[in-house]
């Protein structure tokens, strides 16, 4: 028997094997070293639903379970994308596999340990020994980030990564991402770049390109893309970002192909199966959309990567079907899901808007349409986000689509055209979900155009040196449209031109509540949930969860991190 020189005696631990032989053997030496608790499981499914409601301080893995579609990597990457894995909880992947490709799939994914079987328990005793060495070597910058102290744990990824300290390129990566986060891409790339040049690694070439798009540099991202992708053709992230870059720049069907690839490669992938579906749906065919919205329920109903905005697509699909029942499949599926949450008032929109579509469903116009006048009441409050936005449109489309003339639908859709079309991308999506009467769709584009003037206009007036003047017009017309992106101009002004401007500290003042006013800024608009920035680490914040063996307690429940009612920023994210 292995003994441990640590204590394990607080510790928890899940065994993931669909062999029963191989997982009682692994229970067995993590019991021998002392572990208290050790849980199973026969499928990754079945693991993820576990960790999606509970904190371990280790989990073994297997990578290759014959009968279920979703592999051990499959599980490590949905869990990492969507922050259901802590710094914390030590991963390690053990299989017969030792292909090269299967090998360096398991170094891409930075794991814990990957272990071969069979495998002795001393060789088992060791990787968690080493696992629990690189945790402590980097607590101080795993508390600075779940305390959200980003800039002090920034500074100590780069003394680490400058100083070749222990884990100095796991250090680096974590660096560049709080500097993603901190909105230095600039210096984001530079580290970056620094780690391509002492190691080639896949990840940090993705994150240049990562940096390159959240500094705007589209065309530059996408050549590094492509540069990436050609050396390796299977790497599911790049594609991702690649998706996400093509959206950007508006080439919408080379986005809808490089989704789908990412998809392909990662069948087993709620977040991109559904990234696809809804990518789909925004491009207009229906049926298809259809298809792998109803796929993805039936995949990730039950789990929380799954986003309720694909019933709400779903349910506008089988309202053009004609199909009543799926459609009350859906707000009964909607329903359920707002019994677990009843204090999500996102979910309770989303329900809202079924129900509108249900009754339109039925022919009863005149309750659908009094539940869209009271949706149209709300364009302005701060609570009405993107993701509202687009639903309302949509049902509004459906609305004038069979011929129901509402006198005030045409100034809501401007009204809601100058509060959110501040860029080409963010624009489409609307007309897109305005696809059932294209003269919305139209008028969502004028409205762009508009607010795309009155940036332009104070431009050349801070450029002719008058930043009193291009703020005041940026406030004015900010408190007009609630446009963030005007009132984020405003503000980037007047830090840049503050000792210019005499009543700068009045305007701040001025802007700061019109930021409140129009809730959260949107910039760019993508399909799918993006709880990650594909090819990065998560970075999970807030109620904190540290392992046994630095805090000598026995884990949160459920209740204790669950996740807060945040709604998304985009439809479907």
């Amino acid at each position: 028997m292995a003994v441990l020189d640590y204590d394990l005696s607080k510790c928890s631990a899940l065994v993931v094997d669909g062999n029963p032989t191989s997982r009682s053997i692994l229970v067995s030496q993590l019991r021998d070293f002392g572990v208290a608790s050790v849980a199973q499981a026969g499928r990754a499914v079945d693991a993820r639903r576990q960790l999606e409601y509970r904190t371990f301080d280790f989990v073994l893995c297997e990578q290759h379970f014959p009968n279920d579609a979703m592999s051990g990597q499959d599980l490590l990457d949905d869990l990492r994308r969507n922050q259901l894995l802590p710094f914390s909880t030590v991963f390690i992947m053990i299989t017969a596999e030792a292909t090269y490709s299967k090998v360096a799939e398991a170094a891409e994914s930075a794991l814990d340990g990957y272990m071969l079987k069979p495998h002795k328990a001393t060789h088992l005793s060791e990787r968690l020994a080493s696992a629990r060495t690189r945790k402590g070597a980097l607590q101080d910058i795993f508390t600075a980030i779940e305390d959200e102290r980003f800039e002090d744990a920034a500074h100590l990824c780069l003394e680490r990564f400058e100083s070749r300290g222990p884990f100095w390129l796991y250090a680096a990566r974590v660096g560049a991402e709080l500097l993603l986060r901190l909105e230095r891409p600039a210096e984001a790339q530079v580290l970056y770049k620094a780690v391509v040049a002492a190691k080639t690694l896949p990840w940090a070439k993705l994150g240049v390109a990562r940096a390159q798009l959240d500094a705007g540099q589209l065309n530059q991202a996408t050549t590094t893309l492509e540069k990436l992708l050609g050396e390796d053709a299977g790497y599911a992230d790049a594609y991702d970002v690649m998706g996400r870059a093509q959206f950007e720049l508006g080439r919408f069907d080379k986005a809808l192909e490089t989704y789908k690839m990412a998809a392909t490669l990662t069948p087993s992938s709620i977040s991109r199966v559904q990234n696809l579906a809804m990518m789909i749906y925004y491009a207009g065919d229906l049926e298809s959309a259809e298809k792998l919205l109803d796929q993805t329920t039936r995949l990730g109903l039950e789990s929380k990567m799954f986003d309720a905005q694909t019933l709400v697509m779903l349910a506008f699909t089988r309202l053009a079907s004609s199909d009543r029942r799926g459609l009350q499949r859906c707000l009964d599926d909607l329903l359920r899901l707002h019994e677990r949450d009843e204090n999500s008032h996102r979910l309770q929109r989303l329900v809202a808007v079924v129900e509108a579509l249900n009754l339109i469903q039925q022919h009863q116009f005149a309750k659908s349409v009094d539940t869209v006048r009271a949706m149209t009441g709300a364009v302005r409050e701060p609570h009405f986000d993107f993701e509202s936005a687009g639903n309302l449109i949509a049902l509004m489309a459906q609305l004038s689509a069979k011929a129901i003339q509402l006198n005030e639908l045409e100034q809501t859709i401007d009204v809601i055209g100058r509060r959110f079309c501040s860029n080409r991308s963010l624009t489409e999506l609307l007309a897109a979900s305005a696809a059932a009467h294209p003269p919305y769709a139209e008028r969502l584009r004028a409205t762009q155009a508009q607010v795309l003037e009155y940036a332009e206009t104070a431009m050349s007036l801070s450029l002719k040196g008058d930043p009193t003047h291009a703020v005041k017009n940026l406030i004015l017309h900010g408190r007009d449209t609630l446009n963030p992106r005007l009132i984020d101009n405003a503000f980037q002004l007047l830090q840049k031109h503050n000792a210019k401007i005499p009543s700068a500290t009045e305007l701040m003042a001025e802007v700061k509540e019109l930021k409140s006013r129009c809730g959260s800024i949107v910039n760019r608009g993508s399909p799918g949930e993006q709880k990650r920035q594909a090819g990065g680490l998560v970075l999970r914040t807030g109620k904190r969860v540290t392992p046994a063996y630095m805090k000598q307690e026995h884990p949160p429940s459920p209740a204790d991190t669950a996740d807060t009612d945040t709604a998304p920023v985009i439809p479907g994210i």
